[in-house]
């Protein structure tokens, strides 16, 4: 536990500390009635209201729109399922940037419900709302339907027999059984929601603000630390009281269910109802999913010529841009690949060791150390990366000037993916195997180098996919600390919307699309390699 608790302390604990003691301490005195000053403004209350319901609706339309596909996944067979369930997941891996710039190909200035009907809906609530579900629907997929794949349905049949009607079977014998994944799944999704950062700035416009925009706006734009560090507090109270529901929920399922193998509940469609129900799914699928990756990548062909590949050539021009960037936009795939490259080796040290200590010891203490592992991907990347700044600039940590930084911030959210995917089956591994080498002579090294890794080592290679297509797409936190000459994707997207034009407009789509394909064939790869079904919480 040394390594990891020593690398929050000193990368994330350290930093968030500093910007909160900026904001609430700027002359050396705490000035803790600030805290109330700041939550009573009207501006903040409207913020934090809107944080609120939007986060509650993105949860309750996710849910109605993805429950059926997690049903067809779970207990349908038919072709290409395993690619159709690639595909439902790859919005979850695609960085928020992308995604905002998707919907706005779509349904903004010039998108296409604007050019085939004349309607707009970018910097409206309904695009927001649209784009959460579609980053989140694979969340309700993947954590429902991996546990109703595996539920009995013999025993939803034995209450029918019984005389229960089809609806009174599943309500009173599956819903019970589906409750714990279901809220647990609502939980996630409403704390990316809670907490939506690229999405509602791309989309939303100057009018919808979540406490994670508004504490980007009120630090980097207005430089008033001590509201942006009330929002802090505020965001990361919340935070940790949804990863506390989450855990208990997540304890709950994994201790009171039995589970059957999912090749023994899969079948192929039967009636005319679950026909209905297979394709109502699927023309979600192609609707929410499909059509805004689709027109993402049309327009990014749509050139002033007609379609060609004019604004991916203008990539490779830094005068093309109008003086956004120092070097080609182009180099920011290269920057990004390196990042990504060198987060997910530093997440897999820190997130291996994690998920180990974790396997070997129990109690309180070690609860805790689990919640802290989860905590970047709620708390704000924003306060993060602007804490990166303000504390990583003096011995023995001054590092603001060097490339690691960079790497160092996109880990932070790789972590807590390593350790979710190896911490199930690392306590899969049985210990009587690592007694029987440690008889046998061998060191802990040599026995988890013999043990441990050849059962672990699909869910390592899982692991590391996943770690480095969330750190390819962070945008909170790079978006402050990325030098101008060596810009991320991300924030080259970002940097090439926020100028007017449609050469810059094209670039950030022929970038977002890109770094969609990179992350869709990292997530294409996963899915080739990715362990036994039952093992992993996703």
């Amino acid at each position: 536990m040394a390594v990891p608790v020593a690398f929050f302390a000193v990368f994330f604990a350290y930093p968030v500390a500093g910007i909160v003691g900026r904001g609430l301490r700027p002359d050396g005195v705490w000035r803790f009635g600030h805290i109330g000053e700041v939550l009573s403004r009207p501006d903040i209350l409207d913020v934090l209201w809107f944080t609120l319901w939007q986060a509650l609706a993105s949860t309750g339309l996710t849910l109605l729109l993805a429950l059926p596909g997690a049903y067809v996944f779970a207990r349908f067979d038919f072709p290409g399922r395993q690619l159709l369930r690639a595909v439902v997941t790859v919005p979850f891996v695609l960085p928020t940037v992308v995604v905002g710039t998707a919907f706005l190909a779509l349904l903004g200035r010039g998108g296409l419900l604007d050019e085939l009907w004349g309607v707009r809906l970018d910097t409206t609530v309904w695009a927001i709302l649209l784009a959460h579900v579609f980053f989140n629907y694979a969340v309700v997929v993947r954590t429902v339907g991996g546990l109703w794949s595996q539920l009995d349905p013999r025993q939803e049949e034995a209450a029918r027999v019984l005389g229960a009607g089809r609806f009174a079977a599943w309500r009173k014998v599956t819903l019970p059984a589906l409750t714990p994944a279901v809220a647990a799944a609502a939980l996630m999704v409403f704390l990316f929601t809670f907490t939506s950062f690229g999405i509602v700035q791309i989309l939303g416009g100057p009018a919808y603000s979540t406490v994670e925009v508004e504490i980007y706006r009120q630090t980097a734009d207005r430089l008033d630390l001590p509201t942006a560090a009330v929002l802090t507090l505020l965001q990361f109270a919340a935070v940790g009281a949804i990863l506390g529901v989450h855990a208990w929920t997540v304890r709950r399922r994994e201790t009171a269910l039995k589970l059957v193998d999912p090749a023994l509940t899969a079948h192929r469609p039967r009636g005319v109802g679950q026909w209905a129900m297979f394709a109502g799914v699927l023309a979600t699928v192609a609707l929410l999913i499909l059509v805004p990756l689709g027109v993402l990548v049309e327009r990014s062909l749509d050139g002033p010529g007609g379609y060609g590949f004019a604004f991916y050539e203008a990539l490779r021009s830094a005068e093309a841009s109008g003086g956004t960037f120092l070097v080609p936009p182009l180099e920011a795939v290269w920057n990004s690949l390196q990042y990504a490259l060198a987060a997910t080796a530093i997440a897999l040290l820190i997130g291996g060791l994690a998920a180990a200590a974790l396997t070997r010891r129990a109690g309180r203490l070690i609860r805790g150390f689990d919640a802290l592992l989860m905590l970047p991907l709620g708390v704000s990347a924003v306060t993060v990366g602007f804490g990166f700044l303000i504390t990583l600039d003096e011995p023995p940590f001054d590092l603001r000037s060097t490339w690691i930084l960079v790497p160092l911030a996109q880990a932070l959210v790789g972590v807590p993916f390593v350790v979710r995917t190896m911490l199930p089956v690392l306590r899969a591994v049985d210990v009587r195997l690592r007694e029987a080498a440690a008889v046998l002579g061998a060191s802990p090294l040599r026995a988890w180098r013999e043990v441990d890794l050849p059962l672990v080592r699909r869910a390592l290679l899982v692991a590391a996919g996943f770690a480095f297509a969330v750190s390819l797409g962070e945008f909170g936190a790079t978006v402050f600390i990325a030098r101008a000459d060596n810009p991320t994707l991300p924030v080259a997207v970002a940097r090439l919307l926020g100028r007017p034009g449609e050469l810059n407009y094209g670039q950030a789509m022929a970038l977002s699309t890109i770094l969609m394909l990179v992350c869709a064939a990292a997530l294409l790869l996963l899915e080739h390699i990715r362990p036994d079904r039952s093992a992993g919480e996703f």
